[in-house]
């Protein structure tokens, strides 16, 4: 039967396989929507907003669904509907399907990733993308079981969907052209409208779906698919990515960032490098001292007992009574590279991938090796991994580290994980390796990044006892790590290199952030101990970042010299109230010391602010009800701005 209406031809003839996948897309993402709603019900109960949820819920879906279907409605007017009738057919059948089987996969996709970060897959997600053979032997070796049944569910539930939406018996229809190419504006219209969802000045974005104060929750609204398509898009704008907070002029960022009073002392007067300035050190030394940083994977205060968390670290809490231990230390992020941006550059966190990974970046950008080198320092970086993972070789190697030394170095390892050579292979390599360099008489920084505490937490046997069964979880694997680390120390402490070196023990970030606030600070709350050398014992109690380790560890060292970080030197200023500069998802946060509160001005990516405090003791974070204070808003947005100003225009760099 020929249908030559031609509405009816073309919603029931030319477009079928696009409306029903439509109708069928939208209907397994609400789905999806309320069987993780059902399983983090106890995170979701407590905002009241389940109805707003779903409608809004819906709202995101189409704008997904929509954005599918807008590809083939575009190419529309190209296809003559009685000349190629068939081709066409195949065409939006296979697209239908291939739409349907990419929002299932995310949406299975989706119960295991919120396990492991706390929110639906995002740019993290994208990211990890660039390293299959990491990812896969993480999957295979830690997560099998859910990764093959994922896989299978997504090919069974494609192919059921691809009968639903399949005609029982070939269908034939006319339909005019001329009508067609009339009425092809309107359907590019109406796709449009539903896409931007809004009339504002701003298309939607998810950030817009952001109803409670519970990142996770937020996250349930929009689909997987949605959130990773538009970090996806976010991510091709990441030089000017901290403007989705808002804007202001470059002179007025900078002297925002400039009024901390540990920088009150130092003269910025290089206009083309604005942070630039001379960093006399607080100690003298005749000759500088040696530096080793060891970076330790994902333990964060979670795992040190006198932090508030697991007894797990036991080597750790040894060595906080042995230098200066900090204990309110803040990760500026929930990733390794930003740990690194963070520790070995000074450099603030923005919404956009660490610097570790941009392009701009990839030479000439400080770090302390740069400074260092200079100085005649010998400089590496050394990691039981494969160091191409996140870029971390090219970055190194274009900005100041002479040698790498990753898992190929490593002879003849006793242990070899997912992730590479276990800590103990690493650290035996590199105490070996610190003392030939000490041999040789030249100074020399060491970096040294662990990785034995990572899915699938692969370490050793006979080792430690462990912590809890199975083998397998994070709490054993992190007492791995700490046992590890205090071999390492042991030897250190026994060698000739230890009188004359600066250590610095600090995490990248903690193993999961978590929590049922838009940010939540507990989980960036971070160990760091700087020990080693003439360093006495002292506690650091004031509030402190990530980016103010490298001012003092120089500052310890005895080196001197003109370098672009904002940090806090503590071995010059110990007494100003502290702050901690926080990238979580789309949202940024500064914290700061004001009386006996933790301030926070968190922003939002609609250009919004939101005013809240901390309090350490509980690790509550609580919302107040009034927006942030104009004031606080500038400060804050200021502090997001400059590093994205700095990288898009290349001042953070030393005068060549």
């Amino acid at each position: 039967m020929i249908n030559n209406n031609f509405f009816s031809a073309l919603f029931s003839g030319h477009l079928r396989f696009l409306l029903r996948m439509y109708i069928l897309g939208l209907l397994l993402l609400s789905i999806s929507r309320a069987l993780l709603i059902a399983w983090q019900w106890d995170r979701v109960e407590p905002t009241g907003k389940l109805l707003q949820m779903l409608i809004q819920g819906v709202r995101a879906d189409l704008i997904m669904v929509s954005f599918w279907v807008l590809i083939p409605v575009l190419l529309m007017p190209l296809w003559k509907p009685n000349q190629w009738q068939q081709a066409w057919n195949k065409f939006t059948y296979g697209w239908a399907v291939a739409g349907l089987g990419l929002l299932i996969f995310m949406e299975l996709a989706t119960p295991a990733f919120i396990q492991q970060y706390d929110i639906r897959p995002n740019r993290l997600f994208v990211e990890y993308l660039k390293y299959p053979k990491e990812v896969f032997a993480t999957l295979w070796n830690g997560f099998r079981a859910p990764f093959l049944g994922g896989i299978f569910l997504t090919i069974v539930l494609t192919l059921v969907s691809s009968k639903l939406i399949k005609d029982p018996a070939q269908r034939r229809y006319r339909i005019s052209y001329v009508y067609l190419v009339m009425i092809w504006p309107v359907l590019i219209l109406a796709l449009g409208m539903a896409i931007r969802s809004t009339t504002q000045h701003r298309p939607a974005n998810p950030a817009l779906f952001a109803i409670t104060g519970d990142a996770l929750v937020n996250s349930l609204v929009i689909s997987s698919s949605y959130s990773v398509v538009f970090a996806m898009y976010n991510m091709k704008h990441e030089a000017k990515s901290s403007e989705i907070y808002g804007k202001m002029a470059q002179a007025d960022v900078v002297q925002q960032n400039l009024q901390w009073p540990w920088l009150q002392n130092y003269q910025f007067s290089n206009k083309d490098f604005p942070t630039l300035h001379q960093h006399t050190a607080a100690i003298a030394r005749e000759k500088p001292l040696n530096l080793v940083i060891v970076l330790e994977e994902s333990l964060g205060a979670t795992f040190v007992e006198s932090l508030g968390g697991v007894a797990v670290t036991p080597e750790l809490e040894k060595l906080k009574n042995q230098g200066w231990w900090f204990e309110q230390l803040y990760a500026t992020g929930t990733r390794s590279v930003r740990g690194i941006e963070a520790v070995v550059a000074g450099f603030m966190p923005t919404p956009a991938q660490s610097v570790v990974k941009l392009s701009l970046s990839q030479k000439n950008f400080f770090t302390i090796a740069d400074i260092l080198e200079r100085q005649g320092f010998h400089t590496e970086f050394i990691y039981g991994g494969e160091a191409h993972f996140d870029n971390m070789r090219s970055f190194f190697t274009g900005n100041g580290f002479e040698q790498i030394i990753d898992f190929k170095d490593i002879k003849n390892p006793q242990f070899v994980g997912s992730w590479g050579a276990s800590d103990e292979d690493l650290f035996n390599h590199a105490h070996s390796h610190l003392m030939e360099l000490n041999q040789k008489g030249q100074p020399f920084f060491s970096l040294i990044f662990s990785s034995s505490n990572h899915a699938p937490f692969e370490f050793p046997d006979g080792r430690i006892q462990l912590h809890e069964e199975p083998k397998a979880t994070v709490n054993n694997a992190v007492k791995y790590a700490d046992y590890a680390l205090g071999e390492f120390i042991k030897k250190a402490q026994a060698s000739p290199y230890w009188q004359n070196t600066v250590f610095l023990v600090v995490a990248d970030h903690d193993n999961r952030v978590y929590g049922d606030t838009l940010v939540p600070v507990n989980k960036f709350h971070i160990p760091g101990v700087i020990l080693g050398a003439d360093i006495q014992s002292k506690t650091i109690s004031r509030v402190a970042s990530q980016i103010d380790l490298a001012p003092t560890l120089l500052s310890l060292m005895g080196v001197s010299g003109k370098h672009p970080m904002l940090g806090r030197d503590f071995a010059a200023d110990e007494t100003s109230p502290g702050r901690a500069l926080i990238q979580f998802e789309d949202y940024f946060a500064l914290m700061e010391e004001r009386d006996t509160q933790h301030k926070l001005t968190i922003l939002k990516p609609d250009e919004t602010a939101i005013a809240a405090t901390y309090e350490p003791q509980t690790k509550h974070v609580s919302l107040l009800t009034t927006p942030a204070e104009k004031g606080d808003q500038q400060k804050a947005l200021a502090h997001v701005l400059l590093p994205s100003i700095l990288y898009r225009k290349r001042m953070y760099q030393m005068e060549q």
